[in-house]
C-alpha cells in the first residue's frame, strides 16, 4: 500500500509539473519572445486603413470586382474562410477537380481578355492546401494587369510598376518562386495609405 501512494504521489507531482511547464511557463516564454522580436508577425500581420481593419498579409480574400487582382481560387469553407482552412482533397484522378479546373481555366481567360489556347498559370486555377495563399504568381498578376488597367482607367505602365513594386523574391534566395501579395497590391492600386499592425488591436 505504501507503495502504491508513493508512486502515486510521484505520479501526481510529475503531472503537476508537466503542466506548470507545459501550459504555463513555456506558452509563457513562446509569446514574450514573438512579441518581443516579432510583434507584427505574432500579431496576425494585420493591414490597418486608418484605424480600420481590411485584412491580413497572411491571409487570402475573395477580390471579384474586375477592377481588383483576383486571388487563386480557394477551397476553405464557402470560400477564403479563415476558420475553416483547407483544400479540396481532390486527386489528379478526379473527374470533378479535372473539370473544375477545365471551367477556370475557359472563365480565367474570358475575363483577361486571353486567346483561346493561351497558357493559364497554375495558380490561377487550383486551390492552395490551405485555401488561403495571399500571394499569386508574378505571371498570374502580369496576365491579369491589362484587364485591371482597362478598368480602373490606368494606364498599363502604372499597374506593371505597381506589380514590380509587390513581387516578392524566392525565401532565401532559393525556396519557392517570385510571388505578389494580392491585397497589398490592390490597396496600392487604390491608393490607399496602409500601415502593419503591430498589435492584434491595430495600435501602435
Amino acid at each position: 500500500m505504501k507503495d502504491l501512494i508513493a508512486e502515486l504521489l510521484i505520479s501526481l507531482k510529475a503531472t503537476l509539473s508537466l503542466a506548470v511547464i507545459l501550459c504555463g511557463l513555456y506558452p509563457m516564454l513562446v509569446w514574450v519572445m514573438a512579441q518581443g522580436l516579432f510583434p507584427t508577425e505574432a500579431n496576425g500581420s494585420l493591414v490597418m486603413r486608418k484605424e480600420t481593419m481590411v485584412g491580413s498579409k497572411l491571409i487570402a480574400q475573395g477580390f471579384t470586382d474586375p477592377k481588383y487582382f483576383h486571388p487563386r481560387p480557394s477551397a476553405a469553407g464557402q470560400g477564403y474562410d479563415a476558420t475553416s482552412s483547407g483544400g479540396s482533397n481532390l486527386g489528379p484522378t478526379s473527374k470533378k477537380l479535372v473539370d473544375t479546373v477545365r471551367q477556370r481555366v475557359d472563365d480565367y481567360r474570358s475575363e483577361n481578355n486571353l486567346a483561346p489556347d493561351a497558357m493559364v498559370p497554375a495558380d490561377a486555377v487550383t486551390a492552395s492546401a490551405s485555401g488561403l495563399d495571399p500571394h499569386i504568381s508574378a505571371q498570374n498578376a502580369l496576365l491579369q494587369a491589362p484587364r485591371v488597367a482597362r478598368d480602373r482607367g490606368l494606364g498599363e505602365d502604372i499597374v506593371l510598376t505597381q506589380i514590380n513594386l509587390h513581387t516578392e523574391g524566392r525565401d532565401l534566395g532559393i525556396l519557392g518562386e517570385p510571388r505578389v501579395n494580392v491585397l497589398m497590391l490592390n490597396l496600392a492600386l487604390s491608393g490607399t495609405p496602409v500601415r502593419i499592425a503591430a498589435t492584434s488591436s491595430g495600435r501602435d
